[in-house]
């Protein structure tokens, strides 16, 4: 069978950087969708990309489909003969349709009966007539936000395409997309040597974009580029800083890839680093350089695109350009310094936090008042905390922020300690939006996790409060990361605090400006909620989540304990008979309509194995009672474990449901007891294998 290298490029303008990674494994993988699709084998499949290309590399694909039998089922034969033995229409006109006489069809028998079948043999196709809508629907289905016309064609595409190329071996593959024949002119480089070259072979196609000046295997280019940071960096004696996303949006936006050094002058360096560092990042994709403590380095790397023998120009060049944005925030800062935080506390009174909210200014000062009982509940210096959630948003109204909105906070820092704030509120302020994400740091301290909490829990008690709950995948408001922000914090940080009873303080606050009557319900079920996706990212089992759940636990560090708990419990071998025994419990009280507590009467234990589990039970009330006195929901669990023998020779033996009415009532009231022991803990009747 005859097999080859396929390479199939789109030749474009520069393609939109932080897509082309995204854009470049969709295509890998539409394509290799539709190769597995079209039943065309092959040995491998790689996705290519760099700025000006999309492409894809297949080793080992044959040539041509492999010859197949379809065969096709007719009516049944006893609908497809009359009582004579005629064929019926619906006979004659299925085999019409197969291109055949009924009486040329085979017949097909099962146990349900036999039918009309017609075998036909299908030749296979070859990669020529194949090869237009493979590539077509693979192109087709790229997620492409927002597409674009070029010249005067109705042709849509992320950007304008230039050549499209289908090679087999050396083979052109007659195919046009995106209204672009295929040849084998590919684009090189676009400053180093000819603006296209003409491949000769398919396989040679990365080594000729590579003399070409293109490294087209994104993967590679991304590793060229991070090794030739932290080299540089390394020579310096200083780290490069630098993150995934910005490594990706780097070798998204170069083909031939050079690190440089650069540098600018000491004195910006008397600007916060963070938003030096802010505008070398997001403004010119270049990569700052940090000394062990951290400081902020006047010498920074950046990638050219271009290997040039004059590369002091380069660098040069490149210095010019971000001098001019460190002067406009070294401008910024020395401009916001002559006014203190305190002052700008009137100016947030012109910008609105929510229409149906009011103003940042109110949002201060609420976030100032709960920020003051948070603290004051944590054993925090409540006078810092108010301070620091009265000052939390005042950082919006500078210059430096204005132009630089991811500083926000971290300059609000800067700007307290200038203006004589103790260290603890400029530290609030600085995180008081920790953490930002998942996996994010929390709040270095008390006071600044009070500011935090009170700024999640203002906007979780507002939102709801005006009915403007998340739908979906909607969360313009980011209440879910606020809810998760909330939990983490108190987990983490080991608070005692209630999340029902702070949202109650954070509704309070607003007065009479919420609508929804049931906005502390919903809200404090919002945010309990968000522990199961939080449980179950850390690889905590879902039921265990919902056994615990199930109590309705709103203090977050009582239902982290609980899951814990309930997760080395579901572990003991005695864990999923224990869970079957619950469920029976449950579903027998149920049924028996007893919920509330019932003496058992001693006198009427009158079997052996249910005075053996009264006894039991007895002692574990003591143990369970001193274990819970300190939360030791472990220990509970633990202990528990042990009534099996006696919970399963008590089913094998007792018959609860006797027809003496007192003997049942009695053995009901024994059954609530177990069941109550359990569920000082959680509902393990929810746990499954």
């Amino acid at each position: 069978m005859v097999t080859n290298t396929l390479l199939i490029e789109l030749g474009t303008e520069e393609l939109p950087p932080k897509s082309l990674k995204t854009l470049g494994i969709a295509f890998g993988a539409n394509m290799q969708k539709e190769l597995d699709d079209a039943q065309l084998n092959y040995s491998n499949i790689k996705w290519l990309a760099s700025p000006r290309r999309l492409a894809v590399l297949v080793s080992g694909l044959v040539y041509q489909q492999a010859d197949s039998v379809v065969e096709k089922r007719g009516p049944a034969v006893s609908a497809a003969f009359d009582g004579e033995g005629n064929p019926t229409k619906a006979a004659m006109g299925w085999a019409r349709g197969n291109g055949i006489n009924v009486a040329d069809a085979e017949r097909l028998t099962t146990d349900k009966g036999e039918w009309l079948l017609y075998k036909a043999q299908v030749a296979g196709q070859a990669l020529d007539t194949l090869i237009e809508g493979i590539v077509g629907r693979s192109v087709a289905r790229l997620p492409i936000p927002k597409m674009m016309r070029w010249g005067s064609s109705d042709t849509q595409f992320i950007r304008p395409v230039h050549t499209f190329t289908a090679m087999y071996g050396d083979k052109i593959l007659p195919a046009t997309v995106l209204d672009t024949p295929s040849n084998n002119v590919i684009q090189g480089h676009r400053f180093h040597g000819p603006a296209t070259f003409t491949l000769e072979h398919a396989e040679q196609y990365i080594e000729a974009c590579r003399e070409h000046y293109v490294v087209v295997d994104y993967a590679e280019r991304e590793v060229n580029i991070e090794a030739g940071l932290n080299q540089h960096a390394e020579t310096l004696g200083l780290k490069a800083d630098y993150n995934q996303a910005l490594l990706e949006e780097i070798a998204s936006l170069v083909e031939y890839p050079v690190v440089l050094q650069a540098s600018f002058e000491e004195r910006f360096l008397a600007v916060p680093k963070e938003a030096l560092i802010y505008t070398m990042k997001d403004d010119q994709k270049y990569v700052p350089l940090l000394n062990d403590q951290g400081q902020l380095s006047s010498t920074f790397l950046f990638v050219s695109n271009i290997q040039s023998s004059a590369s002091e120009h380069v660098i040069e060049g490149n210095e010019k350009v971000i001098r001019p944005r460190l002067a406009d925030a070294e401008f910024f800062f020395n401009t916001d310094k002559k006014h203190s935080l305190a002052s700008r506390i009137t100016s947030l009174q012109s910008i609105l936090f929510q229409k149906q909210l009011g103003t940042l200014a109110e949002k201060a000062h609420r976030i100032e008042q709960i920020a003051a009982h948070i603290a004051q509940a944590i054993g925090a210096n409540s006078e810092h905390a108010a301070r620091a959630g009265l000052l939390a948003k005042t950082d919006l109204m500078t210059e430096m922020v204005m132009e630089f909105p991811d500083v926000q906070g971290v300059m609000g820092k800067y700007y307290a300690l200038h203006d004589g704030e103790p260290e603890s509120v400029a530290q609030a302020i600085a995180e008081q939006y920790m953490p930002r994400q998942s996996g994010d740091s929390l709040p270095s301290s008390d006071v600044s996790s009070a500011v935090a909490l009170a700024d999640k829990l203002d906007t979780l008690a507002g939102i709801f409060g005006i009915g403007m709950l998340p739908k979906g995948d909607k969360d313009p408001f980011a209440l879910r990361r606020a809810a998760i922000g909330v939990l983490r914090i108190i987990t983490e940080r080991g608070y005692d605090l209630d999340v029902r009873d702070l949202l109650k303080i954070a509704v309070d606050a607003y007065g009479d400006k919420l609508t929804n009557t049931d906005t502390l319900d919903n809200a404090t079920d919002f945010v309990l909620a968000r522990f199961r996706a939080m449980y179950q990212d850390r690889g905590i089992e879902t039921d265990v989540i919902q056994a615990v759940s199930a109590r309705n636990v709103s203090k977050p560090t009582d239902f982290a304990a609980r899951v814990h708990a309930v997760a080395s419990f579901k572990a003991l071998p005695q864990a999923l008979a224990l869970a079957a025994a619950n469920k029976r419990v449950a579903n027998i009280l149920a049924k028996n309509n007893i919920s509330h507590a019932i003496d058992v009467n001693e006198t009427l234990l009158n079997e052996t194995q249910e005075r053996e589990l009264f006894e039991q039970i007895t002692q574990q009330q003591t143990t369970v009672s001193a274990a819970l006195t300190t939360n030791n929901y472990t220990t509970v669990l633990s202990s528990l474990a042990t009534l099996q023998p006696a919970v399963d020779a008590f089913f094998d033996n007792i018959m609860v449901m006797s027809d003496d009415n007192a003997l049942r009532q009695n053995r009901l009231a024994l059954l609530l007891q177990l069941r109550q022991l359990f569920l000082t803990t959680a509902d393990i009747s929810v746990l499954t294998n």
